[in-house]
C-alpha cells in the first residue's frame, strides 16, 4: 500500500513538473494573460478534463509559476551572498545586483510574470508573500549588517515625518536601521528593479549597449545612495 501510494505521488509529481515546464514556455508566445490549461493539456496529449486534477484552474497555474519564479530568483540571489565576505557590504549589493539581473535577463518571460504588469483577473493570493520577500530579504540584510558594522553614512536627507508609518514593513527586513537608511534602501532597490525591467523590457534598446558595464556603474552609485562605502 505505501509503495504505491509513493508511485503515484511520484507520477503526479512528475505530471505537475510537465504542466509546469509547458506552462512556463507557453509564457513566451501567449503571455501570462493568455495562459490557458487547454492548451497546455493539448500540448501534453492530456484529455483537457485530465489537467484540472492537478490545477483547478489557471489561477491556480499561475499561482505555482509565480511562487516558482520567487524562490529561483531569491535562490540566485541567496547563493550569489552566501558566496560573498560578510564583512564585504558594498560587494555583497553589487554581487546581489548583478544576481537579479543576470537571472531576469536568462529568464525574461518568468521574470515579466513576477514583475511585469498584473495579469488581468488575476489576484495573487497569499501563498505567494514568502517566495516574494526571498530576493529583498537579502537586499536588506545586507543594508542591516552594514549599518550594524558601522559601514554606513547616513544620508543627509531625511525623510518627511509624515513617512514613519509607511516604513513599518521594510523595518521588519532592516531591523536597527534608521528610517534614513531605510528610505535610502528603497530607493536603491527602485534603481535595481528598474534597471532590470528597463532592460528586460527592452527600453535600452539601441540605447546601450554595454549594459552589463552601465548596470554595475548603476548599482555602485545606488550603492552611494544608501551610504555604503
Amino acid at each position: 500500500m505505501t509503495a504505491s501510494r509513493t508511485a503515484r505521488e511520484r507520477v503526479r509529481a512528475e505530471l505537475t513538473r510537465e504542466i509546469t515546464d509547458i506552462a512556463r514556455r507557453r509564457l513566451a508566445t501567449e503571455g501570462a494573460g493568455g495562459l490557458s490549461l487547454r492548451a497546455v493539456a493539448r500540448e501534453m496529449g492530456m484529455v483537457s478534463s485530465a489537467i484540472y486534477r492537478y490545477f483547478p484552474s489557471r489561477d491556480d497555474l499561475l499561482t505555482t509559476l509565480i511562487i516558482d519564479g520567487y524562490n529561483a530568483l531569491g535562490e540566485a540571489v541567496e547563493r550569489a551572498d552566501a558566496d560573498c565576505p560578510p564583512d564585504d557590504h558594498p560587494g555583497r549589493w553589487l554581487t546581489a545586483c548583478h544576481a537579479v539581473r543576470a537571472w531576469a535577463v536568462a529568464h525574461p518571460h518568468e521574470y515579466a510574470l513576477i514583475y511585469g504588469s498584473p495579469v488581468p483577473g488575476y489576484q495573487a493570493p497569499q501563498d505567494t508573500i514568502a517566495a516574494r520577500l526571498r530576493d529583498v530579504t537579502v537586499l536588506g540584510r545586507i543594508l542591516a549588517d552594514a549599518w550594524k558594522a558601522g559601514a554606513v553614512r547616513p544620508p543627509a536627507i531625511e525623510p518627511p515625518a509624515g513617512l514613519a508609518a509607511e516604513a513599518g514593513g521594510f523595518r521588519e527586513l532592516m531591523p536597527e536601521v534608521p528610517d534614513s537608511v531605510i528610505w535610502a534602501g528603497v530607493s536603491a532597490w527602485t534603481a535595481l528593479y528598474g534597471w532590470v525591467g528597463f532592460e528586460v523590457f527592452g527600453q535600452f534598446n539601441n540605447t546601450i549597449e554595454d549594459r552589463r558595464a552601465a548596470f554595475d556603474h548603476s548599482m555602485r552609485l545606488a550603492a552611494a545612495t544608501m551610504g555604503l562605502a
